[in-house]
């Protein structure tokens, strides 16, 4: 074990917090490590909602190229930014066991105002269509940046709240006391899962990484990553998917929205553990048949005006 295992992340406090959480792993079985921080584009353009930047892989993009030029061995990701299909040569080596898929609604003074007009704040087109969808009369501004200059927008804005994944506010510390659990909201297929991803041909780093791969959220994160990645065709479009293994069953619901929230396709469905490689695919062709090829193509159209 004389190779150093030079990890990749971006500089934001969770990714780092992210990337000492994996070297912690590995040191603990014996490996060694350095950590390498890297700016990525989605760091440095916040004046642009993530839509407009193309969004898949304006995370990983810089880590990506970071580890085909050989200057890092294995990147560590939240699973929720990393697209559906990773670039020829770089394999996904494991999955941490997952924290809470939970989204929560940060409130600034009191959270009476769900039933009069109100600002939300949020950079996802699926918070912002869910959001409309049960809150038509509000309306839902962009929030770009890193967790920590989210928070720090929502304190400098006259808005009521805004909308964070609870995994990244708790990881670093950062989630307060003035907040609700949004359980009725599906989230990002992914959220709360860490990933690593390795060189395809670096033997030495992918083994070291597969010591930590959570079969568990291994599986049901790849179940909601194929709903997403069936039902886009590589449209960024508002999608909610969570799967859980309860007893032998797996137990999905996924949920594709329009831009405004008016139309909403919601599916649930559960399939015995064995069947979960093509379960979220049946899922997604479920929603196509039902009205999602529709929705879709409504959502292509808003995204080009």
């Amino acid at each position: 074990m004389n190779k150093t295992i030079r990890i990749g992340t971006r500089d934001s406090e969770l990714a780092l917090w992210q990337a000492h959480t994996v070297e912690k792993k590995l040191n603990d079985l014996g490996y060694q490590t350095e950590i390498i921080a890297v700016k990525s584009q989605g760091d440095l353009i916040l004046d642009k909602p993530l839509y407009e930047l193309g969004i898949t892989g304006i995370f990983t993009k810089t880590l990506d190229i970071a580890m085909i030029n050989g200057q890092i061995d294995i990147a560590v990701h939240s699973m929720k930014d990393v697209p559906t299909a990773l670039p020829i040569g770089i394999i996904q080596a494991a999955v941490l066991k997952r924290a809470s898929e939970k989204d929560i609604l940060v409130y600034k003074n009191n959270p009476d105002f769900f039933n009069s007009e109100a600002t939300i704040a949020t950079g996802s087109l699926r918070r912002q269509a869910q959001w409309l969808n049960r809150y038509p009369h509000h309306t839902v501004v962009d929030l770009r940046g890193n967790v920590n200059t989210r928070m720090q927008k929502l304190k400098d804005n006259d808005w009521e709240g805004a909308v964070f994944a609870e995994a990244g506010l708790e990881r670093i510390n950062l989630k307060p006391k003035n907040y609700i659990d949004l359980d009725w909201m599906i989230p990002a297929p992914a959220q709360g899962a860490m990933v690593i991803v390795a060189m395809e041909n670096d033997a030495f780093s992918k083994e070291a990484a597969a010591k930590l791969n959570h079969f568990e959220s291994e599986m049901c994160t790849h179940i909601e990553r194929q709903f997403l990645k069936t039902l886009e065709g590589g449209c960024t479009a508002p999608i909610g998917a969570f799967a859980e293994i309860i007893g032998k069953e797996i137990r999905f619901e996924g949920l594709l929205c329009s831009l405004d929230g008016k139309d909403k396709i919601h599916i649930e469905k559960t399939a015995e553990v064995s069947d979960y490689m093509e379960f979220g695919r049946q899922c997604a062709e479920n929603t196509l048949q039902n009205g999602g090829i529709e929705i879709m193509e409504k959502i292509r159209k808003d995204l080009q005006k």
